[in-house]
């Protein structure tokens, strides 16, 4: 709220480059916001795909949980006036890889009833094929809101 009262106050002053640098940092701020939301729920993504290959099963809950990740990863990522994206496949994939440690450590707690520590988990599962599992479904989201 102060960033929209400093800009009204640079635009009462006709401070036009002041104006323009601070809605650049404001947008940067957005789009920080949108990357940490996604990283959020990227988490909670892996989190169950991890569980779901380690374990080698599934449950009503996990798929649920799956599918509400990335509904609201869509609904984050989605431009609403102009169509498209805020962030792009690229630069999508590289949120997966950093969300997977912290999927990984809540996955060791949750999974087999905590029994095994994250690098069992680890070992449990195929990381890679994991990651682009996520990634397959991110890319089905994109390619069913075109």
């Amino acid at each position: 709220m102060e960033e929209i009262i400093e800009l009204k106050t640079y635009l009462e002053q006709r401070n036009y480059p002041a104006a323009l640098t601070l809605i650049g940092e404001m947008e940067e701020m957005s789009k920080d916001d949108k990357i940490y939301k996604i990283y959020s729920f990227m988490i909670i993504l892996l989190l169950h795909l991890i569980k779901q290959n380690a374990e080698g099963r599934t449950t009503r809950f996990w798929g649920f949980s799956i599918r509400n990740s990335l509904r609201e990863i869509q609904l984050v990522n989605r431009r609403r006036k102009t169509g498209g994206w805020y962030l792009t496949l690229e630069e999508i994939s590289p949120i997966i890889n950093e969300a997977y440690p912290s999927a990984l450590q809540r996955a060791a707690l949750e999974a087999f009833e905590g029994q095994f520590t994250e690098e069992e988990i680890n070992q449990k599962v195929n990381e890679t094929e994991i990651k682009t599992e996520a990634l397959g479904m991110i890319v089905d989201i994109y390619q069913i809101g075109k």
